[in-house]
């Protein structure tokens, strides 16, 4: 059960690094960049006139949910690292 929760955890960090790349990507910069690929001028926005402030605090949230997730992601994996299974008692062996 673990394993597979683990599994649903990492498929989710995955689609949030992709997220996040493509929320970056689509921001206007100076130049118009990759959000002008679209074809969408800036009068074409889908939230309106200020479609630029809500990229940022989009972005700005996904970033922090993305370093937030890698600190849970990392501890999560060093706990399952230390996790050691008994496969009963250890039996010394003499030196002769």
């Amino acid at each position: 059960m673990t394993t597979a929760l683990y599994i649903f955890a990492i498929i989710l960090f995955i689609t949030l690094c992709a997220i996040l790349c493509f929320v970056i990507l689509i921001q206007e910069s100076k130049s118009s960049g990759f959000g002008a690929s679209f074809g969408g001028d800036s009068s074409d926005s889908l939230f309106g006139a200020s479609t630029a402030d809500v990229l940022k605090k989009i972005t700005g949230w996904l970033a922090f949910t993305f370093l937030l997730s890698c600190v849970i992601l990392s501890i999560w994996t060093t706990a399952m690292g230390h996790q050691t299974t008994s496969s009963g008692p250890i039996i010394e062996q003499s030196e002769e």
